[in-house]
Formats: structure tokens, sequence, C-alpha cells
């Protein structure tokens, strides 16, 4: 159940940038009481916390809270999309699914103080409003205000417009936020604007957590996950929580490079969105994983699912992450991980990572035979098997004098 539509009570999700800092001031001038949810997904240290905290309290809000959104981002979208183990036309790896975590932490704090007024930050030409706005509206009647689309109907240069109305204010806009606009959370971290949405090669100051070749150890960096149902419940024989692994796995891989690139994909309302991403984190649990589930799923499961995988990362890309066909195709996820138990050792000497040994119970391996060196089988049953399984080609060859296809 929605609040009445009188309420003069708004919720914002809030994150301390410059967008949804302009959205404060903004809002309270059109006379709401704004009351700000910052959902810590990860990626932030307490000191960075403490910093958001105390700019919406600068900003003059009526409320504001911070919510642990860790274990949700975990179960909710980390656990399926390794499953999944596909990225974004094939390389993106949905580093803002947070923002589903954030609409329900928004929507718990709305039903808190009796309205259905639901404030963001994103932009009118992202895919975020998209994702925001359609989680909002499989919950339920909410009223939803969104102050960055509203000023683009008047101002081009958006960036430049917030900064100078916070200015005018008397309210400081960091420096890195003056350039980039940055999405940091568990998952890693994106950066665009700049000369990244110029086409140009990025600049010093586009960079996150991951070190600069130079930086890079000098030892190669080696660790052990272990993996139940396709879940990682274990790192370097510690068992721990899903998002706490993930940290780790985070701080230890950006020491080394891994995880960063630069992707420009087709976005849901059709523009080109180029970005730089760092996910060190993520690409190990995907190495990892992929390596044990291609040794023990069969030959046809490991060549259906990813196209499974392709769709249920379509529709979270997209906004349709409520939609029943995600759930379905969960369910099918679910099921192909019964049996994808094990330990993967990961290896890195910087920029990539491998997986270098998998040991689990359920390897398809036959025990008298080895690719390319024994088999327990004769030259005869090779020889039957080839003939029927090349049949069509052999005869479509026959029948047409050889002369190949095309």
């Amino acid at each position: 159940m929605t609040a009445p539509n009188d309420s003069r009570d708004i919720v914002l999700a809030f994150s301390g940038g410059l967008d949804t800092s302009f959205c404060v001031p903004y809002l309270k001038e059109q006379g709401w009481n704004v009351h700000t949810v910052f959902a810590d997904t990860g990626g932030v240290d307490a000191e960075e916390r403490a910093t958001i905290e105390a700019r919406a309290a600068e900003l003059g809000v009526a409320s504001h809270v911070t919510v642990d959104g860790g274990p949700a981002i975990w179960s909710g979208f980390v656990k399926p999309f390794v499953w999944a183990g596909e990225g974004y036309q094939g390389q993106y790896p949905l580093l803002v699914s947070d923002r589903y975590l954030i609409v329900d932490a928004s929507l718990a704090r709305a039903r808190e103080l009796g309205t259905n007024a639901i404030a963001h930050g994103c932009t009118g030409m992202g895919n975020d409003q998209v994702r925001f706005d359609l989680a909002v509206k499989a919950q339920g009647d909410y009223r939803i205000v969104a102050p960055i689309r509203e000023i683009q109907k008047q101002h081009t240069q958006t960036r430049a417009y917030e900064q100078a109305y916070l200015e005018e204010r008397a309210f400081g806009v960091r420096a890195k936020q003056k350039a980039y606009t940055i999405n940091e959370n568990l998952l890693g971290l994106t950066m665009s604007g700049g000369e990244i949405d110029a086409w140009e090669a990025p600049g010093e100051g586009a960079r996150g957590w991951c070190a600069r070749r130079e930086q890079w150890p000098a030892e190669a960096l080696e660790v052990t996950l272990r993996f139940e149902n396709g879940e990682a419940v274990a790192l370097d024989g510690q068992e721990l929580s899903g998002e706490k692994i993930l940290a780790k796995l985070n701080t230890m891989f950006a020491q080394y490079g891994v995880g960063r690139g630069m992707y420009t994909g087709d976005t849901t309302i059709g523009l080109k969105g180029r970005i730089v991403f760092e996910a060190p984190g993520l690409a190990a649990l995907l190495a990892a994983h992929r390596a044990l589930e291609e040794a023990v799923l069969t030959k046809q499961q490991n060549r259906f699912k990813p196209d499974i995988a392709r769709k249920w990362v379509e529709l979270v890309y997209e906004g349709f992450f409520h939609d029943p066909l995600k759930a379905d195709l969960e369910a099918f996820l679910a099921s192909s991980q019964r049996t994808v138990n094990g330990e993967v050792v990961l290896r890195t000497q910087g920029g990539r990572v491998d997986a270098v040994a998998v040991r689990s119970p359920h390897l398809l391996n036959a025990k008298g035979a080895t690719y390319a060196q024994s088999a327990d089988w004769g030259v005869e049953e090779a020889e039957g098997f080839i003939k029927l399984f090349g049949m069509s080609s052999t005869l479509w060859a026959e029948v047409n004098g050889g002369q190949g296809g095309g």
C-alpha cells in the first residue's frame, strides 16, 4: 500500500554526488521536505560514508538514513549474475545494478514516512532512469520526481548548470565531481563524462581502484575460491558471507589492475554509452566460476546456458528486474548449478586473472581417456563415430561434386 498523494515529504535516493546534491535544494525550493537515503552497497569506506552523511546535513535535509545494502546486492544480483556468467554485449558486468536495491531501500523509507513521493538524480539520457522508474512502478503507485530530467528541458550543459546552482547557494562541489560522473559500489566502479564522453583517451583522473601497470606487485597473486551450488562460500579456506568475499577480492585484485576496461554499448534508450569500468572482484569470481562450471556441466548444458544468461542480463540491464521472465530464467540458472561444487585456484601477475587449477567431485573426466593423449576405445569405434557424425556434410559433398558450401 502506498500513501496518500498530498504528503509534502519526498524520499531522495542520495549518493552525495553532484546530481543528488543538486536535487536537495532544488526539491526544497519546490516545497518538498526532503528525506535522503544512502543505500551503502559497498565501494565506500567509513570516511566516505561519513562524508555522505555530512553532505546531506549540509544541504539541509529533513532526515537522512544509511542502509547496509551489501547482503541484498549479493543475494539479489551477484549470485544470479555469476550463475549467468555473461556481461552485457559480452563485456559490461552490470555494475550499476545496485540501483534496484537502492529503490528497495528508498521505498521502505517512504513507507516509514507515509509518503508515496520518490525522487532520484538520474539523467534523461541514461539507463538509470529506466531502471529506477520501472523498479518503482513494479512495486506500487508512487509519484516519481526526477529533477535532472526536468532541468534538461531548459539546459543543455546540465552538469555545469548543477555546479553553478550549488555554488550560488554556497554549497561546494568536490573537484572530482566537476570532471566525471562516478558510480562506486560493491560490484565495481564506473566513470563517464569529460574526455570519456568525447570519445577520447581517458585522462589520469579517470582511475578508481585499479593500480597502474608500474604499481603492480612483483610477486604473483594466488587465491582459492570454494563454491557450493555455484555460489562462492569460502576464500583461501575461510568461510565468509558473499559480500565479504567480493569486497576482499576487490582489494586483492585491484592491486594488480584486474577488471579494468572501457566499454561502448547500446543503451536502453538507443544512444551509445561509453564508460571506463573497474570490477576486479567480479572479474575474479567470474573466471573461477566459469572454469568450474565448464568442467562439471554437460556439453549440452554449456552450449544452451549462455542463451538463457544473455536474456537474463538484458532484462537486468534494461530495467526489467521485477519482470516474471527474470524469475523464470533464474529458476533455470539455479537448477544448472546443482553440481557446481568445488575449488578453483586463481592466479594473476597483473592485468588478467586465470583459473589455474580446478578440484571437484563432479568433474566430467572419463577414467580411461584423456583428451589428445589416451583413449579406452578402439580405432574402429572412432572411425564409425566420425562417419556417422559427419554423414550430412559428407553426403552433400558427394551429391554436389565436393565443391564445398557457399
